[in-house]
C-alpha cells in the first residue's frame, strides 16, 4: 500500500454495499473513484460473517452470496491477516477492544493506509490516519 491507499473498514463496506447513502460524501467519492487504491481486510469478511451468523445482520444473506464479487465491486484489493498485523494488534497502545478494529487498524498502520470508517474510536487514535 501507498499513501494514496485505503482501508475500507466493515461497517463502511457494508454501507458501500447495500446502502451507499449511508457513507459521508468523502467516502463516497472515494469508494466511487478509479483512481484511489481501495482495500478490504480478510478481518472484515471474517467480521460480517461472525456477525450476520449470530444474527445481528439480518436479512443480509445476498452479502454472503457471492461476497467475494459484491467486495470486489467496492474494494477491488485485499488485504491478508499476517503474523504482524495480529501481533501488532494485539499490542496496540489504545483501549478499544473490538479485536476486528484493532487488527483493522494495525493493518492500516503497518500498510501506510487511511481507513474509511466512520467509527470515532479510530478517529480518535491519534497515530491512525481515518477519512469520514
Amino acid at each position: 500500500m501507498g499513501t494514496t491507499s485505503y482501508l475500507i473498514d466493515s461497517q463502511a463496506l457494508l454501507y458501500a454495499m447495500v446502502s451507499p447513502r449511508s457513507l459521508s460524501t468523502k467516502a463516497r467519492k472515494i469508494i466511487s473513484s478509479m483512481d484511489e487504491t481501495l482495500y478490504a481486510s480478510a478481518a472484515t469478511a471474517y467480521e460480517l460473517a461472525y456477525k450476520f451468523r449470530k444474527g445481528k445482520l439480518p436479512g443480509l444473506e445476498k452479502v454472503f452470496v457471492g461476497y467475494e464479487h459484491h467486495v470486489r465491486r467496492v474494494a477491488p484489493l485485499t488485504v491478508s491477516i499476517t503474523s504482524e498485523h495480529a501481533l501488532t494488534a494485539a499490542s496496540l497502545d489504545w483501549q478499544h477492544a473490538d479485536p476486528f478494529d484493532r487488527l483493522i487498524a494495525a493493518q492500516a498502520l503497518i500498510e501506510g493506509a487511511t481507513v474509511i470508517t466512520s467509527d470515532t474510536a479510530m478517529h480518535d487514535y491519534e497515530p491512525l490516519s481515518t477519512l469520514w
